[in-house]
């Protein structure tokens, strides 16, 4: 985890435009670069650094001496970086991961990014033919924002708060800053002023396509068995991602999804003899069904296990710093949030792991959610499935990355490798869906009878995040709402349409959100496109404790009658 940020085309100086650099530094705490660039000096490239690969020669911006007109800054991984500089001829100079970047862009051009298997956001500057390209990976993991102005200022940050502040030319209207988009890369041409001009955008990699790259498992390599195939591609996606120089751990919160990823991820650590113990961290108020969960996993695995106990005074203290770093105000992404943002603050206060394995894209790929019962046919799950697939930068991925960085620590998050998304994807609409009242029931027979995991673990019904940390006496977004409901007026709610005509706050825990999101990003309301919702429901909530499916589940299991599941 590290955080980019570049200025070109700077009507001031950029040591003026240099002041909003440091918002990203939580993202890079081992140390930091700012370079002026030669011939361009209204341009500059800013890098905040989380050490995790080669420690001597990774620091970013980077350069090579076999192409010194070339200039790259990278948050992310790339997990062929060994393997395609084999399959494409050229040396690498470093241990660094993303050395091929500039060794592709030099052979391939704009489509260099189609051959990196792995999760990034770029900002890559090439001197010589006066071109900046940006670009970021399939699921849009690694996050990437823009800011563009009609007189050819262009800035990028990882976060957008890193653009807040910046000193726009002086004939320019009011900017906005948007997304990157997942999957592409983008080309802008730069004048003698160091002026961008748009030229061009290339879609490289789309949710389901089949990779170009060489992969770790041959697609021919892959038999009729489908199982034995998910269980083969998820090992491998773990299994690379233990590239780190750094202690690798993984959350564990009980649920289908993490519990899997720190199965495997013990599996391989044991077969790799890594030098360390394999630590997981679970969070949850007292008594919490994830806490329990995840304490049978635990044992179960033989891990290093810690587990992370929050008050409702916690909860409370930490929303306002949450809705900052997320800098979204979409009631889901909030919730769930604040067990992963209590329990990051022990890792990185009282350990020495800094990459960390997460269970995320699990459901919106394996149709985890518990409204996919109610699809009205496998053809609408699997577009529902791709919908929120696409939208996973917006939702659950900005949360897990932006409340892992807070932290000075890096996720990784092996259900959206792309080999093993590509193959879960390309099996039948009807194989994917729910079966026999229960979510996921593909991804969970698949590794059935492997002895990975408890039974009632592998089997039990799902339940939400923010669901399962909370108390069994008091919910958490029932401790939420009560808190919500005292700083917001009846007569505040009445003008909350035009206060807020776009996404206007339903409830007061709504509002809440927003007014501290107005706070930090004034009309910036469009960052989040709509509110995350339960489809084919008529929900007014997104805690899957409303949902009538949940409610029979959990009453009725008779495989594990006291506790619910969680991702």
């Amino acid at each position: 985890m590290c955080g980019i940020w570049a200025v070109f085309g700077s009507d001031v100086d950029v040591s003026v435009q240099c002041k909003v650099f440091h918002k990203v530094a939580h993202r890079g705490p081992d140390c930091f670069r700012i370079e002026k660039i030669n011939h361009f000096q209204n341009c500059c490239l800013g890098f905040h650094r989380l050490a995790i690969l080669d420690d001597v020669r990774g620091m970013q911006p980077m350069r090579l001496h076999t192409h010194p007109h070339l200039w790259l800054i990278n948050n992310g991984e790339i997990y062929n970086y060994k393997t395609v500089a084999k399959e494409h001829g050229f040396h690498l100079s470093t241990n660094c991961d993303i050395e091929p970047v500039i060794h592709l862009y030099a052979k391939y051009g704009i489509y260099f990014p189609a051959h990196l298997d792995g999760v990034f956001a770029f900002c890559l500057l090439d001197t010589a033919n006066r071109k900046v390209f940006i670009g970021r990976d399939t699921f849009g993991v690694r996050p990437c924002f823009k800011l563009v102005t009609d007189s050819g200022f262009l800035a990028v940050c990882s976060e957008a708060k890193g653009l807040f502040g910046l000193r726009h030319n002086l004939t320019d209207e009011a900017a906005d800053i948007v997304h990157v988009a997942p999957g592409t890369v983008e080309q802008y041409d730069l004048d003698n002023n160091g002026r961008a001009t748009f030229r061009e955008m290339k879609q490289f990699h789309s949710i389901g396509d089949t990779p170009l790259y060489k992969t770790p498992v041959p697609p021919d390599s892959l038999g009729s068995d489908v199982a034995e195939n998910i269980r083969v591609l998820l090992e491998t996606a773990v299994q690379k991602r233990l590239m780190a120089d750094r202690r690798v751990g993984c959350l564990l919160s009980g649920g289908l999804d993490s519990s899997l990823v720190a199965a495997l991820l013990v599996k391989n650590a044991k077969e790799l003899r890594l030098p360390y113990p394999i630590q997981t961290f679970s969070t949850g108020m007292e008594g919490s069904t994830d806490i329990l969960a995840a304490r049978k996993v635990a044992q179960f695995l033989g891990t290093e296990h810690h587990e992370v106990i929050f008050t409702e005074e916690d909860v409370l203290n930490v929303l306002e710093n949450i809705i900052r770093h997320l800098e979204s105000y979409d009631i889901m992404n909030i919730r769930a949030s604040v067990g992963m943002f209590l329990v990051n603050k022990y890792i990185k206060t009282h350990t020495d792991t800094v990459v960390i394995l997460s269970g995320e894209g699990s459901d919106e790929l394996a149709q985890g959610y518990i409204y996919f019962h109610k699809a009205t046919s496998p053809e609408a799950g699997d577009e529902e499935s791709r919908r929120l697939l696409d939208n996973l930068y917006i939702y659950d991925i900005l949360r897990a990355d932006r409340v892992t960085a807070a932290w000075g620590l890096e996720v990784r998050v092996p259900f959206l490798d792309h080999q093993f998304t590509s193959y879960y994807l390309s099996l039948p609409a009807e194989d994917r869906v729910p079966r026999k009242g229960v979510e996921k029931y593909l991804l969970r027979s698949a590794f059935d009878d492997m002895n990975l995991l408890p039974k009632d673990i592998l089997w039990r019904p799902k339940e939400g995040f923010s669901d399962g940390v909370s108390s069994i006496k008091r919910s958490l977004f029932v401790i939420i709402q009560d808190f919500c409901d005292k700083q917001i007026s009846d007569e505040a709610m009445e003008r909350a349409a035009s206060l807020f005509p776009f996404n206007t706050p339903r409830t007061k825990e709504a509002f809440y959100y927003r007014q501290v999101f107005e706070k930090y990003y004034p009309s910036k309301a469009d960052w989040v496109p709509y509110m995350w919702m339960p489809r084919w429901t008529d929900a007014t909530d997104p805690s899957a404790r409303t949902l009538s499916h949940y409610k029979e589940t959990c009453l009725n299991s008779t495989k594990a009658p006291t506790i619910c599941n969680s991702v």
